[in-house]
């Protein structure tokens, strides 16, 4: 099966996972997948994630997914850029645009790799929204 889109298609699991109150949801790996998963981790979002080779050559994304007080740590988690329109931000856009009052996150591709907001103001570069987490 081919997806469009798959970066949106790990975040439609991850999602639906922590809806469906499961403990752990797989992904297929990559290098993007994993990068944005690193983020989530350290922001608090997901509890860890580890990289699991089915086959040669093919590998899965194990996430074991974040709960407090049985409600998930993820309230909400948005796909921005998609492939048929692109959004970027500058270090201007991500000063004036606080997500859910700061409490949210955006993950965002830039030349320094996948680095959240906060990360980007903080080394001042600008790039592609890929999600918005909250």
């Amino acid at each position: 099966m081919t997806h469009s889109d798959p970066l949106a298609d790990m975040i439609t699991r991850v999602r639906n996972g922590q809806s469906a109150h499961l403990a752990h949801v797989k992904a297929p790996y990559s290098r993007m997948h994993s990068a944005v998963l690193e983020v989530l981790l350290n922001e608090g979002f997901i509890e860890s994630f580890s990289k699991q080779e089915i086959r040669e050559n093919i590998s899965i994304l194990n996430i074991k997914l974040k709960y407090f007080q049985n409600e998930g740590a993820i309230k909400s988690i948005d796909r921005v850029s998609k492939p048929g329109r692109r959004v970027y931000y500058s270090t201007k856009d991500l000063k004036e645009n606080k997500f859910c009052n700061g409490l949210g996150i955006v993950i965002l591709s830039t030349s320094k790799g996948v680095i959240s907001g906060k990360n980007a103001v903080h080394h001042n570069i600008g790039g592609e929204v890929l999600c918005k987490v909250f």
